[in-house]
This record gives structure tokens, sequence and C-alpha cells, in this order.
């Protein structure tokens, strides 16, 4: 037990013909989503730099921010070597390299926890009236685990529990409570079959991805009409809900119609929904917008619960279910024809891509600690662009499993 419950420098990736565990459809799931322009090469040097300067919205959009007098942190990605907050963080981040979370054993550690489901991101826990989700620090891509990279799995369930936090007055959410750093308590409810993406923009690269389908000729997408003329990244008309449902191992676009005629939901449980998910998309993208960010578009989930209302679940306006934009220089690049400025998560997948076979090689090689270190300050860089807020960095000894064992056991026993 000891063996498996151990945190090691670089995880154990995903052997190319594992049996891989996948998530029961009632139960919460995480997507990984990456987003952004690549980089020039594939040498660690070349990512983008990330700066972060504050200045007065005196020069800021008036049309965004014309109900707005608070003072607006202004994001640039430019050629500046570091941030303050990035040298600030550094050491943090590294000392963090031999202590991340990797897999995680709380059936074995936690009394009353029951099964487990691994996802691929997260491990998720039968606690009986309840789950227990812990967001650990896996990173994925190709279908496999490259990497764990410190702090991303607090990052994660830190970010949702911020925005159900600011969301409340939209919808009810299924959150309990979050005894540890990592880790969200919900209450275990039935899951809407229904992925309900919600897109402001016309992007992406991916086969359902908006401007793919809209290149392809194709003007009614899930029941949206979609005007002649738009080009890439260009702001739609109006928000637009593109629902998904799953089949095998992919997305699949659905209509609302379809959705209702499949069984998947009633037509009213569908209006409910889909009116929710339109309204925390657009509340997402003005508090993204007071805070220099563009939300591009993002996926929500919801689910029943035992008296049949409909809470929001999964994650919220994460970095990995979200695709977020540097705001202030948006309009000039898309004039000119340049991919918006975004915080790139892409340079590690590209490493591997340059290093190894990762769709066919049996073991993937380690990747170097410092593009571990710089995707480490990305996701804090996001959690703190997103909220506002000054992420807490603060480690003990204390192995990470160590702490959520005991802290959830103890939240568990509170609940009985």
């Amino acid at each position: 037990m000891a063996e498996c419950m151990r945190t090691t420098l670089n995880p154990p990736k995903t052997p190319l013909h594992s049996n891989k565990i996948s998530a029961p459809k009632l139960s919460f799931s995480s997507s990984f989503s990456s987003f952004g322009t690549k980089p020039n090469s594939s040498n660690s040097n070349n990512y983008p730099r990330i700066s972060l300067s504050v200045m007065s919205n005196k020069n800021q959009n008036q049309n965004q921010n014309q109900n707005h007098h608070h003072h607006q942190q202004y994001l640039s990605l430019d050629a500046v070597i570091s941030s303050n907050r990035k040298a600030e963080l550094l050491g943090d981040i590294k000392g963090s390299l031999s202590n991340r979370l990797s897999e995680t054993n709380l059936h074995l550690t936690v009394p009353g926890l029951k099964s487990k489901t691994r996802g691929k991101v997260r491990d998720i826990y039968d606690g009986g009236d309840y789950l227990v989700l812990v967001t650990t620090d896996r990173q994925s891509a190709f279908d496999r685990i490259l990497a764990s990279i410190p702090f991303k799995g607090q990052v994660l369930n830190e970010t949702s529990l911020w925005w159900f936090d600011q969301t409340r007055h939209i919808t009810p959410n299924a959150v309990i409570s979050s005894p540890d750093k990592n880790v969200t308590i919900a209450k275990k409810c039935s899951v809407i079959p229904v992925e309900f993406v919600v897109r402001g923009f016309v992007t992406g690269s991916t086969d359902t991805s908006l401007w793919t389908v809209y290149n392809k000729g194709i003007r009614n997408y899930c029941g949206n009409a979609l005007p002649d003329g738009l080009v890439k990244n260009q702001k739609l008309p109006a928000n637009i809900l593109t629902p998904t449902t799953k089949a095998e191992d992919h997305d699949v676009p659905v209509t609302p119609d379809e959705i209702v005629k499949l069984g998947l939901m009633t037509e009213a449980e569908f209006d409910e929904a889909s009116r929710k998910a339109l309204r925390l998309f657009e509340y997402g993208q003005r508090v993204a917008s007071e805070h220099g960010l563009i939300l591009v578009d993002t996926k929500y989930e919801f689910g029943k619960s035992s008296d049949d209302s409909i809470l929001l679940i999964d994650e919220v306006h994460t970095p990995d279910s979200s695709r977020y934009w540097i705001a202030h220089s948006y309009e000039e690049r898309f004039q000119s024809g340049l991919e918006p400025e975004n915080v790139d998560k892409e340079f590690l997948r590209l490493w591997f891509k340059d290093h190894c076979n990762p769709y066919e090689d049996e073991v993937l090689p380690d990747a170097p600690e410092e593009l571990i270190c710089e995707l480490a300050w990305r996701y804090i860089f996001l959690y703190e662009a997103i909220t506002k807020s000054r992420f807490d960095v603060s480690s003990t000894k204390e192995p990470i499993h160590d702490r959520i064992s005991r802290n959830v056991s103890s939240a568990l026993s509170a609940l009985q």
C-alpha cells in the first residue's frame, strides 16, 4: 500500500496499452482542453513570457467597463523575462516537485469511502450520500498522463470553488464543503448526460470546434443559425450554446430537439439548464473582462438532486474547462489577423511530440524540470488573474496524500 501511495518526483505515465478506468456516467467528470498558439520551436526557452502590470482603467475600452470604477488588472504577454510574482513563486514550485499529487488511494486510508473512479485529472470516491472529488496534479494529453504539475490540482479545485461561490445567485450547486485545498465534497446527484458548451467567439481547431465547422461551410450548428462572413477569432453577434453528449470515447454535438428526442433531458429541464448556462457564461465574461481577460468559451455540467432540482456540478470556468484570451491586445491582433494572446499551456504537449511518439511509445521520457515549473507558474498565474486572489502556496513537509486523508476523514466524520 505504501508503494502505491508514494508520490514520486516524476509520476508514472499511463502505459500505452494499460486498462484505462473510465468514469461512469453518474459521476463528476473532468476534461482537459488545451488552448493557445504554439511556440515557434521546441526549445524550452521559446515559450511566451508572461508579465503582469496594473494600470488605471482610464485607457481601458469604455464599452467593456462603463459600469466599473475600480482599478483594473492589465494582463500582457510580452518579451519581459518574468514578473516579480513568478520569481517569488519559483522557489515554492521547485520545493513542491517532490510532493506532487499523482495518485490517491483514499479508499484505503479514509473510513467510509467505498469505490474509487479515476478520471484524467480527478479521483472520485463514493462516500454514501456524498462524492469526494480529489483534483490531482496530473497533466494529460494524447489520452495518457504526461506529467504531474505542482499546485495544478489546487489551482483547478480553488478556481472552481471561487466561481461556485460567485454564481450562487444564478444557480444552486452541488458543493457541500472543501476540507482540503485539493478536495471538494459534493452532493451525490444524477448527472445529466449533456455538456453545455457555451461559445462567444468563432475559434478553435478540433473537429467539433466552431471555427472548424464554420470554415467547412456549415451555417446551422447545434440549432444555431450562423451568419455568413465571420472570420476566425471573431466575436459572435450573441453567445451561443453548442451542447454535446458522450458517444464511446468522444463528444458528439447535438441539437436541443435531439436532446429531448433521445430522452437525455425533458424540454423543461433543457430550457432551465440552457438558461442557466448562458447566464453563467455572461456573468463569467463580465468578471473576466474586469480582470483583464476574455472568457472565450467553456463547458458546464448539471445534475439532478434527490428532489429533482437542477444543480451546477463538475468544474466552473477553470483553465482546463475554458479558453481565456488576454483582453487588451485582442482587438489590435484580431484586426491584424494574428492569433489572440493567451496563457499558453501547449508547450508541454509539443515537447513530448518533439521528443517521442506519444501515441505509440510504451514509456514516455520525463519532461524537463524547467517546463514542469513553467507550467505550474502559468496555472497559478491564471488562478490569480481569473479570481484576483492571491494563491496560497504554503506547504508543510507532510505528504499531500496524508494531509488529504486527515482532512477528508475529519470532514466526513462531521457530516455523519
